[in-house]
Parts: structure tokens; C-alpha cells; sequence
């Protein structure tokens, strides 16, 4: 494949599919990051899932809009249109990752259904895991269970394949990329069971460490204690045994953070927000009040 030559002129148009209301081919352009083909795949982060962030957003130049439906409240119709506009207003340039919001079957299909690949919060077990990817999957040959929607890609239009040899459906079964996250020591302890029953499904895994600090007793993002450390080189070398790509936040021009990951956040709405907010507290303290006016007749 040869999509890798093309992403410096097209971006990751390089990659889309025939129409723009099918998933890009997502999966291969991680792994073609995974391996050093392409740069890593830069996204930014969209948390106040709105439609007008959403147009915003998609005009920016990143790889990837990561969507945040699970800590958004916004609708399957908010959610549909802002993926649309990501990927139609860049004209294919910029492609839409959707986080659901838990593992219920529905919303995974709503996301794939609009154009989306999908992030899954808070993998634990090979069970969840198996039920996740086969919500998301068309057929049994992928122990698949997902409904075929009837009037999302319509005959002659929407359900072109990139391969013409093999079904609409086939086809985005391997277009559409699917990370999971491991946000508990429990999920990080299974996750060489997890990829060693469904791992030639998953095309990349995200460590969240604030959720997973928080199941662990601590706070904040990171830390230095030996028991959170100790699940960090876990979850680190579980991932090499099974040449699964790393993804994850490289925030505030620290790129080192992102030196082995084909995917990686470097910003979004709402890390601007709390840039602006120390802006405000500085003006608070460097805008001096006017000068006292001299009151004259009374005035």
C-alpha cells in the first residue's frame, strides 16, 4: 500500500475513503506510523463537542479531531453532524475519532455509522473487550453482531469500496481503527489476555492515567509512586510483546512524551481554555485600576 507516499501533499486524505460518509482507512495509517512510514498522527482534542467547534476544528490542519462524546452532552445527532463537518469541511485532509461514551452497543454503531473510528473508556476484561469489537464489526467472519445501517452508505453513492472485489461492508471492517483504553490496574493486568484474544482487532491502545490514578487511590495525571510506575512499564511492555501502537497526550511542545507513540493529542478546546484562565488571573494582577477622576460641580 502506498497511501504513506501521498500524506505530505494530501494529509490524511491520503487515506479517505471513496466518500466521506465512510470511514478513512484509519487503521492503516496508524500502523503505517507504528512503522515509521508517516509522522505520528497528530489530533486535537474536542471537548465541548459542539457543531461550530466541530467547524472549527476541522479547518485547523491536524490528522485527527478526537471527539469526546463521553464527557459531552451532546446528542447521536450533535455528535453525527460534528464528525460529518471534521470530515467533510477538510475535505477528507482531516479525519474523526469518536469517544463513546461506555460500551453500549448502540453508541458504537452510531459512531462507525456517521464516518467515524472509534475510542472505547475504561477496557477491563477479555470480556469486554470481545464485546466491544464485535458491536463494532460487520459479519462472522470478524464475530462480528453489528446492524448493517440500510440508508447510511446508499447504493451507487455512499457504498463505493475502496476494494471492488469485496462488499461495502468487508471494506470498512478494515478501514475504521478502534483504540481501547486501559484506565484501571485491573485493565492493565489483562491486557496481554485481552490483545491475545482480540488483539488482531484493536489497532492501538491509550493509557488513561488520570482515570487510572484515580482507581488507584491518587491523583493528578502522573506520579512517582512505585505501585502506579510498576502498571506504566507493564502496560508499556505488554504492548511491545504484541507490536501494538502506543497512543496518548504530548501536551505543552514536550515531545518527548510522544517519542513512541503513532498517535498522539497535542491540544484542543479545552487546554486552551485553562491557558486563557492563567491569562485572566495575570491581567487581575498587571491591569492597574484607572486613575481616581476629579469630581467638578458636583459631578
Amino acid at each position: 500500500m502506498s497511501e504513506h507516499l501521498e500524506v505530505a501533499t494530501k494529509g490524511m486524505a491520503a487515506y479517505r475513503a471513496p466518500s466521506l460518509t465512510q470511514p478513512h482507512k484509519a487503521r492503516q495509517a496508524i500502523r503505517d506510523a507504528y512503522e515509521g512510514k508517516i509522522n505520528p498522527l497528530i489530533g486535537y482534542y474536542c471537548g465541548v463537542s459542539s457543531i461550530p467547534t466541530g467547524r472549527v476544528m476541522a479547518q485547523m490542519g491536524a490528522d485527527v479531531v478526537w471527539v469526546d462524546w463521553e464527557h459531552s452532552a451532546c446528542g447521536v445527532e450533535t455528535m453525527t453532524a460534528i464528525v460529518h463537518d471534521i470530515q467533510f469541511m477538510s475535505e477528507g485532509r482531516t479525519m474523526a475519532f469518536v469517544r463513546i461514551p461506555g460500551h453500549d452497543h448502540a453508541s458504537i454503531g452510531y459512531a462507525l455509522d456517521a464516518g467515524a473510528s472509534i475510542v472505547i473508556p475504561q477496557i477491563d476484561t477479555v470480556e469486554q473487550a470481545q464485546h466491544v469489537i464485535a458491536a463494532a464489526k460487520f459479519g462472522p467472519t470478524r464475530k462480528g453482531n453489528r446492524s448493517a445501517p440500510p440508508c447510511r452508505w446508499l447504493p451507487g453513492i455512499g457504498d463505493t469500496g475502496i476494494d471492488p472485489t469485496r462488499s461495502v461492508w468487508e471494506n470498512v471492517n478494515d478501514q475504521a481503527a478502534i483504540i481501547i483504553q486501559i484506565e484501571s490496574e485491573e485493565g492493565a493486568r489483562n491486557l496481554d489476555a485481552i490483545l491475545t484474544a482480540v488483539g488482531d482487532q484493536i489497532d492501538a491502545v491509550w493509557m488513561g492515567t488520570l482515570d487510572m490514578r484515580v482507581t488507584m487511590g491518587y491523583d493528578g495525571f502522573w506520579g512517582p509512586e512505585p505501585r502506579f510506575l510498576e502498571i506504566v512499564d507493564l502496560y508499556q511492555e505488554t504492548l511491545k510483546k504484541h507490536d501494538i501502537p502506543n497512543t496518548g497526550m504530548c501536551l505543552g511542545g514536550e515531545w518527548a512524551k510522544g517519542a513512541n507513540k503513532a498517535f498522539v493529542i497535542v491540544g484542543g478546546d479545552a487546554f486552551a481554555f485553562l491557558g486563557d484562565t492563567a491569562t485572566i488571573i495575570s491581567a487581575r494582577q498587571n491591569l492597574a485600576p484607572l486613575p481616581t477622576k476629579v469630581k467638578m460641580n458636583g459631578h
